[in-house]
């Protein structure tokens, strides 16, 4: 019996008669034929696939859409606390505009490979970040903050190879699912020291000292760390990690940076992490992307694995014209020879977090951590009245997120989160697998535009939630 052919109204070719068309000139009868001779038959799936029939229109196709989205709460409707990595921030409408016009939003990854104003919008963006990073050279961005982590950490590996450094030394508060990616990163080249933490939360200094070796390529760092808090003897860090001949690598949450210093001001040979607070929406498993920086060294920016946009004079006295720089380093220069294959990336948000630099400006960012950082302590200060909770166990100052600890409530972090919900609320990130030792333990984010009243229904329910009755 033949195969039933669908003609989609989309795709011109699939008409019967142009199929028929294309099989003739190739002198073949079925599709079949050209691929029977090179897969074996037992290899070969027989039958057809057990797929729901084709929406033959776009009406049809939005609605099943919709209706799979009806399925999912956004934070639109929801209060979400929930952070540990990907934020939901004010994003201004310039942004969004920018991001769906159809020269940015449907080129390839974001970019193309001879559009002159594409390239200068990348180049606006590096140079908007190396200010905001206090960087001479700042990268295309790579996938997320996840994979510039453990780019940098493998930059710091292959020039620590003429010594023998293959030992890297991270914190053990560090993010655990990048620490999980850094492990497959690194599997089989380089050693991972976790350096336990002080009763603040920082790294311990005198187990880092007697983890430093001649075999240590670099010491990293996050500041603010994964649960919240600022380490405060990070300078001293780095003078260790220099000390020991080592790189030091820093990952800071870019949204604090209006306030807090650089991490190159205090030390980091290798600044990396995510742009994603930088005017991107939270999206499905999208929405993220990274960044490494450095200071105009060679050894340095020569290891960076992702393209590098730069800006030369042209013929025309004035007028300059913007490019791809140093590719040889890259995969797309040479894939046999690249430090590292990165393939196609995230080049939209380069353009959508250009935008929310240049919207902002130094003030608009330094008003946005000034902001942050008052909503977190308001935070504390309203939750540390509800009955059964250890708020904020490490103490210090904290910036965005903080830890919660519901061990003296006597309930579990999934019990309360499966009660707030009944308030309209996500609660915090479950610590319990990843933190063992800090107990029935969860991470709570607040950010620019957590509203105060917010706060206080939060803190309500929680009351509630841990019997403790009705709150004030």
């Amino acid at each position: 019996m033949p195969q039933q052919i669908w003609t989609h109204p989309y795709m011109p070719n699939s008409a019967p008669e142009n199929l028929k068309e294309m099989l003739d000139t190739l002198g073949i009868a079925r599709m079949e034929e050209l691929y029977e001779n090179l897969i074996p038959e037992e290899l070969r799936f027989h039958g057809e696939l057990d797929l729901p029939q084709p929406l033959e229109s776009e009406w049809e196709l939005k609605e099943h859409v919709g209706g799979l989205l009806k399925k999912n709460i956004p934070c639109s409707r929801y209060t979400s606390f929930l952070g540990a990595g990907c934020y939901r921030h004010y994003v201004p409408a310039l942004c969004d505009e920018i991001a769906n016009r159809a020269e940015f939003l449907t080129a390839y990854c974001g970019d193309t490979y001879s559009d002159h104003g594409k390239m200068q919008a990348i180049f606006e963006y590096t140079s908007m970040m190396g200010e905001l990073l206090d960087a001479d050279v700042v990268s295309y961005p790579c996938y997320d903050g996840a994979q510039a982590v453990c780019s940098a950490l493998r930059m710091a590996l292959r020039l620590g190879q003429q010594e023998e450094r293959d030992q890297l030394l991270v914190p053990d508060t560090m993010n655990p699912e990048i620490y999980s990616q850094l492990k497959e990163y690194t599997y089989g080249i380089a050693q991972l020291v976790r350096i336990p933490h002080d009763g603040t939360g920082g790294m311990d200094l005198q187990a880092l000292e007697g983890a430093l070796s001649p075999r240590t390529a670099a010491v990293f760092l996050e500041n603010p760390s994964y649960l919240g808090g600022l380490q405060v003897n990070a300078a001293q860090i780095g003078r260790m990690a220099h000390g020991a001949g080592a790189l030091f690598v820093v990952m800071p949450e870019v949204s604090s940076l209006g306030i807090l210093e650089a991490p190159s001001a205090y030390g980091a040979d290798i600044t990396c992490g995510e742009i994603q607070p930088l005017g991107v929406h939270m999206q499905y498993g999208g929405g993220c992307a990274g960044f490494l920086a450095v200071a105009q060294e060679e050894r340095l920016f020569q290891q960076i694995p992702t393209y590098l946009y730069g800006l030369c004079p042209t013929q025309n006295p004035g007028q300059f014209g913007w490019g791809r720089a140093l590719n040889e380093r890259c995969s797309h220069g040479s894939r046999e020879k690249a430090n590292e294959y990165f393939g196609t990336e995230s080049g939209l948000w380069a353009i959508v977090a250009g935008v929310y630099l240049a919207s902002l400006g130094p003030q608009g960012m330094r008003e946005l951590g000034e902001h942050i950082l008052q909503k977190t302590h308001y935070a504390i200060k309203v939750l540390s009245q509800v009955e059964g909770l250890q708020v904020n166990p490490f103490g210090g100052t904290p910036y965005q997120e903080f830890v919660v600890c519901f061990g003296p409530g006597g309930k579990t972090v999934a019990q309360v989160n499966r009660a707030l919900l009944d308030y309209g609320i996500f609660g915090g990130k479950d610590l319990s697998k990843d933190f063992p030792e800090l107990g029935q333990s969860a991470l709570y984010c607040f950010s620019e535009i957590t509203p105060a009243s917010e706060i206080r229904r939060l803190a309500g329910a929680l009351q509630e939630i841990l019997g403790g009755g009705s709150h004030a």
